[in-house]
């Protein structure tokens, strides 16, 4: 039931219609303050306005690469002299379609340049990958001042559209420009390559076990910037109407790259706000009688603040805001049983061994491993492995510690391609499969680790994960299924113990043949983890789906898993039904102080 006293902007949030036609409402008002100033500022106001909206569209596509996608690119305003020399070379020329066309084709050209550039992220990451693109700005910028724009020696100006032609109509239409390419960027954020960029900032394996290709979410990052750095060029290039290299040199890029750092410019409006320091500080140098080029020192500082700080100008301004929702976003609440179970409460918290189901075991499997052999030099960490998993069944995979479990897991996940042995998925060979093709397959996995971007709600998470069209009933179903906060909460705002109950039901809704399942207990307490048990019960009958559990928790397994393979030191010691398995001396040797927990 709704409540009288709900704030009227929170009831808004939730309305259907009013998420989708926000974003142009807030675009029109641009449009419309764009206007008035592009009327009322003076020449030169006009002429710093256009610098500042071309400065906030290349720091808008630096936000992409950077701060979603988490890559260094120190060759943005290079991408830019790619725009302003493709739309310098189409007035030379006289293509046909006027600027605008000549725009888009600088923006394209860029972008192509720019999957190029991004290559090298492929391999490379961190300062090794700044070098790279720091070298390329390098070179691009002796390259310029050898060969020039087309036309810039015979002091060939650039025509700007009829309508556009004076600096105060050129300032609309680039506020207009800017709008576009806000939207863009909005909604592309907000789909699947956002979700990409953001997941593969965080963790380049949970990205590529949630069947996305680690290669093309960098690439589309890469191809994303590029595009709007030479959007940015092309429209510098239509204000001053005769570019030179001097616009676009490394150092610029480097700049731009501190105060998109600094802003916090996977954020649009910080990317904004970026855009008008990048032409105020500068003015106000030159006003205080201080050289400009001091622009750079204040940059840098600001950089390095941002950089040893850990935060940015947007996330600073963004937690103020988010703090008092986050703290109405509840962490995981794991009850006896689900919301939909009866009432029977005593029986789950009594229940300790699994029942196994005689038609389960003799089923097709959905998985067969067959002499599995991993080798690291002289160490073999698994040795021989052969067992199978039914369909919809369960497996629980136990050993000691170093008993070969996570390589087991990384090697069937296709994270260790170079094995010995045959893995079949359903009668299907992955050797050779990448784990996002695996995983697309359908062959998923959790991590021990926390492999969850925190950038991204619980919501598009899920559906990033899932890689299917899902209602909203459905996502809400299965998030309460496992006791999750609600899909509009933040992941950031929530624990450790509730992302990992996130990631599970983000897995499950994936609709997997088989999911592994790799400590999902980890972080939660003993009740929790009955709760836990309950539901993992329920899964292969509800969601169709096979399990296999690698879990310490040996109560949590005995409640969940029937049939039970033990590795130890690479090698399969028993594997079958779990009380016969639990019963193997080899097993309750192999664990030594665990034995009075096996008996």
């Amino acid at each position: 039931m709704p409540r009288a006293d709900r704030p009227l902007v929170s009831g808004l949030a939730r309305n259907p219609l009013f998420r989708n036609t926000w974003p142009f409402a807030v675009a029109a008002v641009c449009v419309l303050v764009g206007l008035v100033l592009s009327n009322v500022l003076s020449g030169y106001f006009v002429f710093l306005a256009i610098s500042a909206v071309t400065a906030a569209i290349a720091i808008l596509g630096l936000g992409i690469v950077t701060g979603s996608a988490g890559m260094i690119a120190l060759c943005q305003l290079t991408f830019a002299a790619v725009g302003a020399w493709i739309v310098a070379l189409c007035n030379l020329r006289h293509v046909p379609g006027g600027f605008i066309v000549w725009l888009i084709a600088g923006g394209i050209a860029a972008g192509l340049v720019g999957v190029l550039v991004g290559l090298p992220a492929l391999r490379l990451r961190g300062v090794n990958l700044a070098v790279v693109t720091l070298g390329f700005a390098a070179a691009a910028d002796v390259t310029l001042v050898q060969i020039q724009f087309p036309g810039s020696a015979d002091s060939i100006s650039i025509d700007r559209p009829a309508g556009f032609t004076s600096d105060k109509q050129f300032f609309f239409l680039s506020i207009i420009v800017l709008v576009v390419c806000g939207l863009a960027v909005f909604f592309l954020q907000r789909g699947r390559w956002g979700a990409s960029w953001k997941a593969v900032a965080f963790s380049e394996r949970g990205t590529a076990a949630a069947g996305q290709s680690v290669q093309s979410a960098k690439l589309t990052a890469f191809a994303v910037s590029a595009a709007l750095g030479g959007i940015s060029g092309g429209l510098l290039a239509g204000q001053v109407q005769l570019p030179f290299a001097s616009s676009f040199t490394p150092l610029q890029s480097l700049a731009l790259y501190v105060l998109a750092i600094m802003s916090g410019a996977h954020l649009i409006d910080m990317a904004v706000l970026g855009g008008i320091l990048w032409v105020l500080v500068p003015e106000l140098l030159k006003r205080w009688g201080i050289p400009q080029d001091w622009g750079f020192v204040v940059f840098g500082v600001l950089g390095v603040q941002a950089l040893t700080s850990g935060s940015n100008l947007g996330q600073s301004i963004r937690s103020a805001i988010w703090k008092r929702q986050d703290r109405k976003t509840s962490n995981a609440e794991l009850t006896a049983l689900p919301p939909d179970a009866g009432d029977d409460v005593e029986e789950v918290r009594t229940t300790t061994t699994a029942a196994l189901d005689p038609a389960a075991v003799t089923g097709e499997p959905v998985l067969t491993v067959e002499g599995l052999t991993v080798q690291f030099g002289a160490l073999k960490a698994l040795d021989d492995v052969s067992f199978q998993v039914p369909a919809a069944s369960i497996m629980g995979l136990i050993g000691p510690n170093g008993a070969g479990k996570s390589t087991f897991v990384d090697a069937i996940s296709g994270f260790l391609p170079k094995h010995g042995g045959r893995v079949l998925l359903g009668g299907r060979d992955l050797a050779g499969l990448s784990p996002t093709r695996r995983a697309r397959l359908g062959l998923r996995r959790t991590f021990q680790q926390d492999r969850v971007p925190p950038l991204l709600t619980i919501g598009a998470y899920v559906r990033f994960v899932a890689r299917r069209r899902l209602s909203s009933a459905d996502i809400d179903e299965t998030l309460a299924f496992f006791g999750c906060p609600p899909a509009r909460a933040r992941l950031s705002s929530v624990d450790v113990g509730t992302r990992r109950l996130v990631e599970v039901a983000a897995a499950v809704l994936s609709q997997p043949r088989l999911l592994i399942l790799d400590e999902p207990a980890a972080g939660l307490s003993h009740e929790e983890h009955l709760a836990l048990a309950a539901r993992l019960r329920e899964l292969p009958d509800r969601y169709g789906t096979a399990l296999i559990i690698i879990e310490h928790d040996l109560d949590l397994v005995r409640s969940v898993c029937p049939m039970l393979t033990v590795l130890n030191f690479g090698k399969v010691l028993a594997t079958g039904p779990q009380d016969e398995v639990l019963a193997n001396p080899d097993v309750v040797k192999a664990y030594m102080g665990e034995t009075e927990l096996l008996s």
